[in-house]
């Protein structure tokens, strides 16, 4: 766990990590579009999606971090907290705006942002864990991981007697912020594949891929979540991108037709 990038300086390894992420989607983007247009979209993305994600952050721990209290922590951004959901509702009704503007081919447009968004929240995951945030359940697996004193993941055993306040460290976690910054990497190297062969179906397979992901992944975390249903938040939101997704293979397939897309 490093929460700064480098000692001493305000510089957030969480934030770093983001500021890459969102680097190498934007150049990428740009390169497998050969559009220099796509940049302002990807900027007017990020900005909708931080916004979005931290709207999500501050409504569902209002009581859990106090907002209710402090109303002004909610734009203290810095200090952690944003959940991908509300960054992804966000960022699909920017993108729907910004597409119908400029009168673009919402599928076509779609295909090509979907590579690049798994392997930007690659990169946001990694943050997470050097932050020491999202955390997993505690294991004697040889991939556990103890966080130090005063992380998130020691706070919350301290705090539900599973610790001593004195311990030096957490007892060990389940890395689950690097299990699923790889799966996303693994996610990305598949778009990235269907995209230069076919120019389709990345849309949808990103839906269904990642909604399939975020759902076991959550069966593994420990950090406070809100649940419905016997699910958390986020796995309910996963049935949602799932269905979604089954919904974009069948308009794909309907206007394909019965061929492979080709390049369009």
């Amino acid at each position: 766990m490093h929460p700064h990038l480098i000692p001493g300086l305000p510089i957030q390894t969480f934030g770093a990590c983001i500021a890459v992420g969102i680097l190498l989607c934007w150049t990428l983007a740009e390169r497998l579009s050969g559009r220099k247009d796509i940049g302002s979209l990807v900027f007017a993305l990020v900005i909708a999606g931080v916004i979005g994600a931290r709207v999500a952050h501050v409504v569902e721990y209002w009581h859990a971090d106090g907002f209710d209290r402090n109303l002004l922590a909610a734009f203290q951004i810095w200090t952690g907290g944003l959940v991908f959901y509300g960054g992804l509702i966000a960022g699909v009704l920017t993108f729907l705006a910004w597409s119908l503007r400029k009168k673009e081919d919402v599928l076509a447009l779609a295909d090509l942002l979907v590579v690049v968004l798994p392997l930007g929240h690659a990169f946001g995951r990694l943050g997470c864990f050097f932050f020491g945030c999202c955390w997993g359940k505690v294991s004697d697996s040889c991939l556990a991981v103890s966080f130090p004193a005063h992380s998130p993941a020691w706070y919350s055993q301290v705090s539900a007697g599973r610790l001593s306040n004195l311990a030096s460290r957490s007892l060990p976690v389940l890395p689950t912020q690097l299990f699923e910054s790889a799966a996303l990497l693994a996610l990305f190297g598949l778009l990235y594949f269907l995209y230069r062969r076919y120019k389709a179906w990345t849309a949808a397979t990103y839906l269904v891929g990642y909604g399939v992901l975020r759902f076991l992944i959550e069966f593994l975390r420990d950090d406070d979540r809100p649940v419905w249903g016997g699910l958390s938040s986020a796995q309910n939101f996963s049935f949602v991108l799932i269905a979604a997704g089954i919904a974009f293979f069948i308009w794909t397939f309907k206007r394909h037709g019965q061929r492979t897309p080709d390049h369009r």
